[in-house]
């Protein structure tokens, strides 16, 4: 009501009105109707009563005391009837669960990235594992005259398709401690925002693991391979 009686009088002053007009039809549309009382005229003009605040704007010092303010709120409103209970905006509460959403979905596609890149890297491996099982054939005969086992040929491959995994997971994750460090120097200069990205140490062991797994069950089929051939047939290969 009191933008739109602003609106109004900034109407009649822009045609071509003097203030005094503007008061006195104010007053006859105003304040001269017969159910019109004093405290009805405040409200039209909008002059609020401190004992009967509309709304109360609170802000807190931190996150520890907006959660206060939070639960103080809940509290009360879990002893009163609807009609007296306290609705509040967390806008800064919107905000970050915004922000939430969007680094969420971020992430997500990032690692729908991730997920396919190590598929196909693990293909790769099996491949590549297959292509030295045949060219290793003859190597594999020789094993296989001199006593070795289908199980030790299986573990010749399997324990080279490891090796592969942990070396390819200490190069990644050398490769991202030497990253962090230009990474959060530009951070840090575009929004001198003090937290450094890190790697954690439980993190990188596990990224190891994941790395080897995935070379060992990539290298399960070549190896089981290597493993049935025919000792006779792979000596004679060339």
């Amino acid at each position: 009501q009191q933008m739109q009686l602003n609106m109004t009088i900034e109407g009649m002053r822009k045609n071509g009105m003097s203030d005094t007009r503007i008061a006195e039809m104010l007053a006859s549309n105003l304040f001269k109707s017969s159910d019109s009382t004093y405290e009805d005229n405040l409200k039209k003009l909008g002059v609020s009563d401190l004992s009967e605040p509309s709304t109360i704007n609170i802000y807190p010092k931190d996150f520890e005391a907006k959660e206060e303010i939070i639960s103080i709120i809940g509290t009360y409103n879990d002893g009163v009837e609807e009609a007296n209970r306290i609705t509040y905006t967390d806008y800064i509460g919107i905000m970050m669960s915004s922000v939430t959403t969007i680094i969420s979905a971020i992430s997500y596609i990032l690692i729908a990235f991730v997920a396919i890149s190590l598929v196909v890297s693990s293909i790769m491996i099996g491949i590549i594992t297959y292509i030295s099982v045949l060219e290793r054939t003859k190597e594999i005969g020789i094993l296989r005259a001199i006593g070795a086992s289908k199980r030790d040929i299986s573990r010749v491959f399997n324990a080279e398709t490891l090796i592969v995994g942990l070396t390819a997971g200490l190069i990644g994750i050398g490769g991202t401690l030497l990253l962090i460090i230009p990474i959060n120097s530009i951070i840090h200069s575009l929004t001198d925002i003090s937290a450094s990205a890190q790697l954690p140490s439980i993190a990188a062991i596990i990224l190891v693991g994941i790395s080897m797994l995935l070379t060992f069950v990539a290298g399960l089929f070549p190896s089981r391979v290597a493993a049935h051939k025919d000792p006779v047939v792979a000596l004679r290969t060339e």
